[in-house]
């Protein structure tokens, strides 16, 4: 069901050698259609590029033949009309709806307290500084398929908002009747999205890099999504921003000889059924711990509702790791650079400030991860693939740029510039210094200073 390794040195050869989602092979369905739409055998980013260079031609004729093909679904509108997102809040019940704002205002406080502001530093006649300016346009992919996933609309839109951003644009793929999921529709409401198209795959990430007559270009892209969605961000990279390439969920649960089996099993179940590529990890201390986990999870998988889905997850990216020490387990998630890293050991405090890489740290084994997926406050779109060691959770500062301010007066020309010309003429660039000096030869006579 789930592989066990009896040594952190296996797991570091089998596990982190298997996590790149490109590295999986393409399911043989999905492989079937890639022949039906395209005529030949091509590897996923062979298809994007396809997609890609499509949508940048021939704009929504694109969009629509592609969702036509891989979604099933012919559209005439692209986008969803106000009426239905005004329709979705009543269609929903009265407890997602207050599941939603709960979710809302928990996910607004927590980006309120992390907002950067403008500074400006007055001093020797001068000024610098930086300008904290929101990106103008950002557009959210929010998955579908297997899953609905109106938290990830909460978790881009909201802080997007906070930061100040003024057009928000949420893509999300259409269900088999064309129509987006209500729940989707009213979390877009509740988050203040500004437009949502039932668009999915690499072509709505292609018409949002892009524009085209349907769908306004956009400054930013973010959120999670399958192979393809991944590939296609990489393939826009030059031309768009990105918050990153969040690739299958990951979780890495360090666990020692006081952790509830049971719990930890259920933690495993969670992460799992995501999605087939998602990853869940134990590294244990305690062998004994180990059984007791294997054995709840052959008592609890059959009665889960996804349990195809997590029984191929735990198969081909799941495990359970025998650590010698709990020294050794932190290491080695240090090495992983997991999404999810959660602590069910003794005195988690007292550990944490070892984890140097990981999306975010769940401190104790009550801490469950699955409240941050939902109403914790944090953004759930964190980093995977191991690029948590250079990469951080979504925040607000992903939509904004800062723009350094600049202003000298005499005294700063004089101070600054004389050891400014001699480096422009150790570079061998004259105009630069002359810039310098034509300024130092003709001294102001207005305050730099507001």
């Amino acid at each position: 069901m789930i592989s066990v390794y009896e040594s952190v040195a296996i797991a570091r050869d089998r596990v982190l050698g298997r996590r790149s989602a490109g590295s999986v092979d393409l399911p043989e369905l999905v492989r079937d259609r890639i022949r039906q739409v395209f005529g030949e055998n091509l590897t996923a980013a062979q298809v994007v590029d396809r997609i890609v260079a499509d949508v940048r031609v021939s704009g929504d004729s694109a969009i629509r033949r592609y969702t036509a093909a891989f979604d099933g679904v012919s559209l005439d509108e692209l986008a969803v009309d106000e009426s239905e997102l005004d329709l979705a809040m009543s269609a929903i019940s009265q407890d997602l709806r207050d599941a939603l704002s709960c979710a809302a205002d928990r996910i607004r406080v927590f980006h309120e307290r992390s907002r950067r502001n403008t500074w400006l530093d007055f001093s020797d006649g001068g000024v610098l500084g930086q300008m904290v300016v929101p990106i103008d346009r950002v557009g959210i992919y929010a998955p579908g398929g297997r899953a609905v996933y109106p938290s990830t609309v909460l978790m881009a839109a909201i802080p997007a908002r906070v930061a100040g951003v003024r057009d928000v644009t949420v893509v999300t793929p259409p269900g088999e009747d064309g129509r987006v999921n209500p729940l989707v529709l009213a979390a877009a409401r509740v988050a203040g999205v500004d437009r949502v198209y039932r668009v999915g795959g690499a072509q709505a990430i292609a018409a949002l890099a892009f524009g085209t007559k349907a769908i306004q270009r956009v400054d930013k892209i973010v959120g999670p999504g399958n192979l393809f969605v991944v590939l296609a961000k990489q393939a826009v990279a030059s031309i768009v921003g990105l918050d990153g390439l969040p690739g299958p969920t990951e979780t890495v649960v360090i666990a020692d000889s006081t952790a509830n089996p049971r719990w930890i099993a259920w933690d495993m179940l969670a992460q799992a059924e995501h999605d087939p590529l998602a990853q869940s990890l134990v590294i244990a201390t305690d062998r004994t711990l180990v059984e007791r986990i294997l054995e709840e999870l052959r008592a609890l998988l059959p009665s889960t509702p996804r349990h195809e889905i997590i029984a191929s997850s735990f198969r081909e990216r799941g495990a359970v790791v025998v650590a010698a020490s709990l020294e050794e387990a932190i290491d080695f998630a240090n090495e992983h650079a997991p999404e999810h890293l959660c602590l069910a050991i003794a005195n988690p405090w007292e550990q944490l400030g070892k984890v140097r890489n990981a999306g975010g740290v769940f401190v104790g084994e009550r801490s469950v991860e699955a409240i941050g997926d939902y109403t914790a406050g944090p953004s759930h779109i964190m980093p995977t693939g191991g690029t948590a060691r250079f990469a951080s959770p979504l925040t607000v500062d992903d939509f904004t740029k800062i723009i350094s301010v600049f202003g000298f007066g005499d005294a700063q020309i004089h101070d600054l510039g004389i050891p400014a010309i001699a480096l422009a003429r150790a570079e061998g660039l004259m105009a630069h210094a002359s810039a310098i000096e034509a300024r130092l030869a003709e001294p102001g006579q207005r305050s730099v200073v507001p």
